[in-house]
């Protein structure tokens, strides 16, 4: 497989298809040595069933392994850690990634347990999680879906599972997209196979699944990226991160140059035009916010607005590092504890914000 090609495969069973497209971009030459210790990082940002959006789907790992397997790599590892707020081990089960691991033999590594080390990301210091240096070859297995601050993520931001948490506050803080892009100088991907089942086309932590039924097969994250820029209706330079990375050197961001390869014909080849979350995030005024209290505030705001409440929600909604100690009339989060009117928690759920700001709504009317 060539470096500017990504190659797109559709159907329903998901072991069988993703074995069938690795064998044609014929992995094993890539990979080479059987002794090198292989690392498949998933995206499990939350407990919550691929079906829902957000999370790879078990069985294209199932058919990773086995394609390794198969042609005599051994040294494999599942490795992951899923986002400020939620714990890897329950994704890990939920998502059925305890199966994987008995079934097939192959260790699962929770990156938030992992301590982090400084590393030279292209001239920008990051922390990373320390065992990442010991992968001599990294499949990136992403979930091609939407992100109500970064509005894509696929390749390039699915290498968040590997820092720690306190780095990823720290993503936060900096802007999410300048440490993105420079992440990809840190950690190499050698290989991405992209999950664009059913991902949510709104919100990272899924409810909203748009199925799709492929997936995609590539060496250059950035490439995959722009692709994806371009099927959900963006430019590149729309999605900041992915136009840096390709100034950096992680790839390249130029979609001309690529070659799109479609195993079947009739393989859809856009994805549906959704921008739910462009309307709903003009209700909040957001400074150095976390994904996951984010992403569980939009969801909310959802639930309101199907509920015809959100019209009546007149007080912008705060949410973000940036509120610390600072006072205000309506906050989200523990970082918004100063603020007369606010809900805890580090992040609060989707369910505690909704219920939240339906009785702060509901009490102004009275």
């Amino acid at each position: 497989m060539e470096k500017n090609q990504i190659l797109i495969t559709s159907g329903t069973d998901y072991k069988r298809m993703t074995k069938e497209l690795l064998e044609r971009t014929d992995l094993k030459a890539h990979i080479k040595d059987r002794d090198k210790k292989i690392g498949i990082k998933p995206n499990l940002v939350s407990p919550s069933e691929a079906s829902w959006g957000a999370t790879t789907h078990p069985e294209v790992v199932a058919g990773i392994i086995e394609y390794l397997k198969e042609h005599g790599f051994r040294n494999l590892v599942m490795m992951e850690g899923s986002w400020v707020g939620d714990k890897t081990r329950e994704a890990f089960e939920v998502c059925g990634y305890d199966r994987l691991e008995e079934e097939y033999q192959v260790p699962f590594w929770d990156m938030q347990k992992d301590k982090g080390i400084p590393v030279d990301c292209g001239g920008m210091e990051l922390n990373i999680c320390e065992r990442v240096k010991e992968i001599d070859f990294l499949i990136n297995v992403p979930v091609l879906k939407g992100h109500c601050q970064t509005k894509i993520t696929c390749a390039l931001k699915n290498m968040k599972g590997l820092i720690p948490n306190k780095e990823k506050r720290r993503f936060h803080s900096l802007g999410l997209h300048k440490p993105i892009a420079h992440l990809n100088m840190g950690i190499r991907q050698d290989f991405i196979v992209v999950d664009n089942i059913c991902g949510d086309l709104d919100f990272e932590d899924g409810g909203n699944p748009v199925v799709m039924n492929r997936i995609l097969a590539a060496c250059d994250p950035v490439l995959v990226d722009a692709y994806v820029c371009q099927m959900m209706h963006y430019q590149v330079e729309d999605v900041p991160y992915v136009k840096l990375a390709g100034e950096l050197g992680a790839g390249c961001s130029d979609i001309s140059k690529a070659e799109i390869l479609f195993c079947q014909e009739e393989a859809e080849k856009i994805l549906p035009k959704s921008r739910k979350v462009v309307e709903l995030a003009d209700a909040v005024e957001e400074v150095e916010s976390c994904s996951a209290c984010y992403g569980y505030l939009i969801p909310a705001l959802e639930m309101l607005k199907e509920e015809g409440l959100f019209e009546k929600l007149h007080e912008k909604i705060c949410i973000g590092q940036g509120y610390r100690g600072q006072n205000g009339e309506l906050g989200v989060g523990h970082c918004t504890c100063k603020f007369r009117h606010h809900v805890e928690g580090c992040p609060p759920l989707e369910k505690d914000i909704y219920e939240f700001l339906k009785e702060y709504i509901l009490g102004k009317e009275e």
